[in-house]
Protein backbone atom coordinates (compact mmCIF):
# COMPACT_ATOMS: atom_id res chain seq x y z
CA UNK A 1 0.00 0.00 0.00
CA UNK A 2 1.26 3.24 -0.91
CA UNK A 3 2.74 5.55 1.84
CA UNK A 4 -0.32 8.41 2.90
CA UNK A 5 1.41 11.20 3.12
CA UNK A 6 -1.75 13.22 4.25
CA UNK A 7 -1.81 11.21 7.05
CA UNK A 8 -0.34 13.31 10.18
CA UNK A 9 1.13 9.95 11.71
CA UNK A 10 3.04 9.43 8.77
CA UNK A 11 4.33 12.92 8.03
CA UNK A 12 5.29 13.00 11.83
CA UNK A 13 7.52 10.29 11.32
CA UNK A 14 8.49 10.37 7.95
CA UNK A 15 12.17 12.19 9.26
CA UNK A 16 13.19 9.17 11.27
CA UNK A 17 11.93 6.20 8.85
CA UNK A 18 14.03 7.89 5.65
CA UNK A 19 17.20 7.80 7.48
CA UNK A 20 16.57 4.02 7.77
CA UNK A 21 14.94 3.65 4.38
CA UNK A 22 17.33 5.34 1.81
CA UNK A 23 21.07 4.62 2.27
CA UNK A 24 23.35 7.57 2.37
CA UNK A 25 20.53 10.04 2.81
CA UNK A 26 22.96 12.14 4.51
CA UNK A 27 25.21 11.97 2.17
CA UNK A 28 22.68 13.05 -0.72
CA UNK A 29 21.88 16.65 0.85
CA UNK A 30 25.67 17.07 1.56
CA UNK A 31 26.02 16.88 -2.67
CA UNK A 32 23.17 18.82 -3.08
CA UNK A 33 24.73 21.54 -0.56
CA UNK A 34 28.31 21.29 -2.68
CA UNK A 35 26.56 21.56 -6.32
CA UNK A 36 24.69 24.20 -5.36
CA UNK A 37 27.77 26.11 -3.21
CA UNK A 38 29.65 26.03 -6.82
CA UNK A 39 26.81 26.85 -9.05
CA UNK A 40 24.67 29.35 -7.41
CA UNK A 41 25.07 33.34 -6.73
CA UNK A 42 24.51 34.48 -3.12
CA UNK A 43 21.21 35.79 -4.42
CA UNK A 44 19.75 32.54 -5.69
CA UNK A 45 16.10 31.71 -5.81
CA UNK A 46 15.31 27.62 -5.89
CA UNK A 47 11.99 25.66 -5.94
CA UNK A 48 11.62 22.74 -4.06
CA UNK A 49 9.06 20.26 -6.06
CA UNK A 50 8.20 18.05 -3.54
CA UNK A 51 9.48 19.86 -0.26
CA UNK A 52 8.21 17.27 2.15
CA UNK A 53 9.04 18.09 5.91
CA UNK A 54 11.52 20.51 4.69
CA UNK A 55 14.98 19.14 5.54
CA UNK A 56 16.70 21.01 2.72
CA UNK A 57 14.95 23.87 3.17
CA UNK A 58 15.94 24.25 6.74
CA UNK A 59 19.77 23.58 6.06
CA UNK A 60 20.07 25.53 2.97
CA UNK A 61 18.36 28.42 4.35
CA UNK A 62 20.33 28.55 7.20
CA UNK A 63 23.50 28.03 5.43
CA UNK A 64 22.99 30.72 2.61
CA UNK A 65 20.97 33.12 4.36
CA UNK A 66 20.52 35.50 1.03
CA UNK A 67 19.08 32.58 -1.11
CA UNK A 68 14.99 32.67 -1.34
CA UNK A 69 13.37 29.10 -1.85
CA UNK A 70 9.76 28.45 -2.91
CA UNK A 71 8.73 25.05 -2.03
CA UNK A 72 6.05 23.03 -3.34
CA UNK A 73 4.08 19.91 -2.12
CA UNK A 74 1.05 18.54 -2.98
CA UNK A 75 0.36 17.36 0.56
CA UNK A 76 -0.82 19.79 2.67
CA UNK A 77 0.44 18.09 6.17
CA UNK A 78 3.87 18.22 4.66
CA UNK A 79 3.66 21.55 3.63
CA UNK A 80 2.58 22.41 7.87
CA UNK A 81 4.95 20.21 8.77
CA UNK A 82 8.15 22.09 6.97
CA UNK A 83 7.14 25.42 8.07
CA UNK A 84 6.80 24.69 11.58
CA UNK A 85 10.52 23.40 11.08
CA UNK A 86 11.68 26.58 9.28
CA UNK A 87 9.80 28.55 11.88
CA UNK A 88 11.64 26.97 14.37
CA UNK A 89 15.36 27.98 12.56
CA UNK A 90 13.66 31.78 11.81
CA UNK A 91 13.69 31.20 8.35
CA UNK A 92 10.14 31.59 7.23
CA UNK A 93 10.63 34.83 5.89
CA UNK A 94 12.66 34.11 3.04
CA UNK A 95 10.57 30.75 1.58
CA UNK A 96 7.41 30.80 -0.03
CA UNK A 97 5.31 27.75 0.66
CA UNK A 98 2.81 26.63 -2.29
CA UNK A 99 0.45 23.39 -1.63
CA UNK A 100 0.33 22.08 -5.54
CA UNK A 101 2.07 19.64 -7.60
CA UNK A 102 4.52 20.35 -10.66
CA UNK A 103 1.28 22.00 -12.75
CA UNK A 104 1.61 25.18 -10.63
CA UNK A 105 5.43 26.00 -12.03
CA UNK A 106 3.21 26.84 -15.15
CA UNK A 107 2.85 30.39 -13.47
CA UNK A 108 6.21 30.64 -13.14
CA UNK A 109 8.33 30.98 -16.32
CA UNK A 110 12.02 31.22 -16.12
CA UNK A 111 11.81 32.49 -12.63
CA UNK A 112 14.14 30.38 -10.77
CA UNK A 113 17.79 29.57 -10.29
CA UNK A 114 18.09 25.83 -9.56
CA UNK A 115 15.70 23.18 -8.83
CA UNK A 116 15.29 20.54 -6.04
CA UNK A 117 13.09 17.27 -6.62
CA UNK A 118 14.68 14.69 -4.18
CA UNK A 119 13.24 11.27 -3.89
CA UNK A 120 10.02 12.81 -5.91
CA UNK A 121 10.13 12.02 -9.43
CA UNK A 122 9.93 7.84 -8.65
CA UNK A 123 6.54 8.33 -7.29
CA UNK A 124 5.51 10.07 -11.11
CA UNK A 125 3.82 7.90 -12.79
CA UNK A 126 5.29 7.21 -16.33
CA UNK A 127 2.23 9.45 -18.59
CA UNK A 128 3.36 12.08 -16.45
CA UNK A 129 7.20 12.01 -16.03
CA UNK A 130 7.44 14.02 -19.27
CA UNK A 131 5.66 16.48 -17.90
CA UNK A 132 7.10 16.77 -14.25
CA UNK A 133 10.53 17.60 -15.80
CA UNK A 134 9.21 19.72 -18.42
CA UNK A 135 7.32 21.83 -15.75
CA UNK A 136 10.87 21.87 -13.84
CA UNK A 137 12.77 22.51 -16.89
CA UNK A 138 10.25 25.81 -18.03
CA UNK A 139 10.46 27.47 -14.68
CA UNK A 140 14.57 27.76 -14.58
CA UNK A 141 15.92 30.39 -15.87
CA UNK A 142 18.64 29.95 -18.81
CA UNK A 143 21.83 28.33 -17.52
CA UNK A 144 19.61 27.09 -14.07
CA UNK A 145 20.25 23.67 -13.13
CA UNK A 146 18.08 21.03 -11.63
CA UNK A 147 19.72 18.22 -9.44
CA UNK A 148 17.34 14.91 -8.43
CA UNK A 149 17.55 11.73 -6.83
CA UNK A 150 15.73 9.07 -7.12
CA UNK A 151 15.25 5.02 -7.29
CA UNK A 152 16.11 3.71 -10.74
CA UNK A 153 14.95 0.52 -12.88
CA UNK A 154 15.76 -2.64 -10.91
CA UNK A 155 16.17 -5.40 -13.24
CA UNK A 156 16.68 -8.37 -10.89
CA UNK A 157 16.00 -10.36 -7.88
CA UNK A 158 19.57 -9.95 -6.74
CA UNK A 159 19.15 -6.18 -6.91
CA UNK A 160 16.43 -6.28 -5.01
CA UNK A 161 17.77 -8.27 -1.96
CA UNK A 162 20.68 -6.55 -1.91
CA UNK A 163 18.45 -3.31 -0.93
CA UNK A 164 16.72 -5.00 1.21
CA UNK A 165 20.38 -6.14 2.68
CA UNK A 166 21.65 -3.04 2.60
CA UNK A 167 18.40 -0.87 4.24
CA UNK A 168 18.60 -4.13 7.01
CA UNK A 169 21.96 -2.26 7.36
CA UNK A 170 21.25 0.86 8.43
CA UNK A 171 18.11 0.52 10.45
CA UNK A 172 14.86 -1.26 8.94
CA UNK A 173 14.11 -4.67 10.24
CA UNK A 174 13.62 -7.64 8.40
CA UNK A 175 10.08 -7.06 7.76
CA UNK A 176 10.54 -3.22 6.66
CA UNK A 177 12.64 -4.45 4.08
CA UNK A 178 9.70 -6.74 2.99
CA UNK A 179 7.30 -4.04 2.92
CA UNK A 180 9.55 -1.68 1.22
CA UNK A 181 10.13 -4.39 -1.76
CA UNK A 182 6.58 -4.69 -1.76
CA UNK A 183 6.20 -0.87 -2.28
CA UNK A 184 8.64 -0.76 -5.04
CA UNK A 185 6.08 -3.28 -7.08
CA UNK A 186 3.00 -1.27 -5.77
CA UNK A 187 4.00 2.67 -5.43
CA UNK A 188 7.05 3.34 -7.78
CA UNK A 189 7.13 3.85 -11.60
CA UNK A 190 10.76 3.54 -12.76
CA UNK A 191 12.94 3.55 -15.10
CA UNK A 192 15.98 3.40 -16.31
CA UNK A 193 19.19 5.89 -16.60
CA UNK A 194 18.97 5.91 -20.06
CA UNK A 195 14.94 6.70 -20.09
CA UNK A 196 15.74 9.43 -17.73
CA UNK A 197 18.38 11.18 -19.20
CA UNK A 198 15.91 11.28 -22.77
CA UNK A 199 13.49 12.67 -20.99
CA UNK A 200 15.67 15.34 -19.55
CA UNK A 201 16.59 16.15 -23.00
CA UNK A 202 13.19 16.39 -24.42
CA UNK A 203 11.84 18.49 -21.03
CA UNK A 204 14.10 21.07 -22.08
CA UNK A 205 17.98 20.30 -20.78
CA UNK A 206 20.52 21.03 -22.85
CA UNK A 207 22.07 17.93 -20.72
CA UNK A 208 22.42 15.77 -17.89
CA UNK A 209 24.53 13.75 -15.80
CA UNK A 210 25.14 11.75 -12.54
CA UNK A 211 26.93 12.93 -9.75
CA UNK A 212 25.85 10.12 -7.04
CA UNK A 213 24.95 6.29 -6.94
CA UNK A 214 24.41 4.13 -4.21
CA UNK A 215 22.97 0.84 -5.63
CA UNK A 216 20.00 1.61 -8.01
CA UNK A 217 19.50 5.51 -6.56
CA UNK A 218 21.25 7.74 -8.36
CA UNK A 219 21.78 11.66 -8.01
CA UNK A 220 21.43 14.19 -11.37
CA UNK A 221 22.44 17.33 -12.43
CA UNK A 222 20.64 18.37 -15.27
CA UNK A 223 21.21 21.99 -16.99
CA UNK A 224 18.84 24.24 -19.20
Amino acid sequence: MAKDFSNQKVVDGYDDHIRKLIPGYELIHQNVHAILKQYLSENAHIVVVGCGTGYELQYLSETFPQWKFTAIDPSLNMIEKAKALCNQHNAQHKIEFIHADNQILKQYPDKFDAALSILVSHFVDFQSKAQFFSDIAQSLKNQGILLSYDLMKIHDQNEINILKNLVQEIGLTIQQSENMAQRLVDDFYLISTEELQELFIKAGFSSAKSFMQVLNYYGWIAKK
